[in-house]
């Protein structure tokens, strides 16, 4: 377990109000279901708030929301085709569910859920499984025909096959680890460098304040980039699993 002072101590797992076994399970409302928790909840007043008037000429709150429809609704299109559309629930609620877990990291004392590897595969596999099935009923047998590489030599396939293989299944791999990795060293960076404004005090300080402020800017620009990532990655396997190439 990390000690208090580590920068590694804001991603400690803990259970608030006392562990909960069932069935010799640990099921205990923990510190990162707790902020899972608030993310829906603001995503559900977020959409409510803009939402609620629908008017013709929109306010603040409902540019805000019909600008992140817009935008989701044009990587689907974009990638997906009209095809796609029938997947908008699913890829919207992915998109808002990553950005708020990632924009409520950054709020003092919060617990940032995707820094954790198991939130971040659990997204992913549920990604790989979906588009996987989605393609298996769609194309049946032939979606296997996915993995030979279209006008390749036939004495090369024998070594594409298996390259393809490999790319396809380790897709949940990179996608979880992309997410993760991001949201680890950002807060650690903002840690380590928060710690020196107060061990230098007042007159010195000023200087990793000034790093803190900038990096700070940075992790914003990144909650949002890496929700847009794993948005657009899944857009492309769904075009994928349904086009076949």
């Amino acid at each position: 377990m990390a000690e208090a002072h580590s920068p590694l101590a804001q991603f400690e797992i803990h259970p608030l109000g006392g562990p909960i076994h069932i069935g010799g399970l640990d099921v205990s409302f923990t510190n990162s279901a707790l902020w899972m928790v608030l993310a829906v909840a603001g995503i559900t007043a977020f959409m409510l708030l803009g939402t609620r008037k629908q008017a013709i000429v929109p306010g603040r709150w409902q540019s805000l929301c019909e600008g992140m429809y817009d935008f989701v609704s044009g990587l689907l299109k974009e990638n997906v085709g009209n095809e796609g559309r029938k997947y908008f629930p699913f890829v919207f609620s992915l998109f808002m569910f990553i950005l708020f877990c990632n924009l409520f990291g950054l709020l003092p004392g919060a617990f940032t859920v995707t820094s954790h590897i198991v939130v971040t595969a659990a997204l992913a596999l549920f990604v790989f499984f979906m588009v996987t099935i989605i393609g298996v009923v769609r194309h049946g047998l032939h979606f296997f025909s996915y993995f030979v590489p279209q006008g390749a030599p036939v004495w090369l396939l024998p070594l594409m096959i298996p390259i393809e293989v490999l790319s396809y299944f380790i897709r949940p791999l990179s996608l979880s680890v992309r997410l993760f990795a991001n949201m680890v060293a950002g807060h650690v960076m903002l840690t380590v460098i928060g710690g020196f404004v107060f061990a230098l005090g007042i007159w010195a300080g000023w200087v990793p304040l000034a790093f803190v402020t900038v990096i700070f800017g940075l992790e914003l620009l990144i909650a949002c980039l890496q929700a847009y990532v794993f948005t657009i990655l899944t857009c492309i396997y769904l075009h994928d699993a349904i086009h076949l190439h």
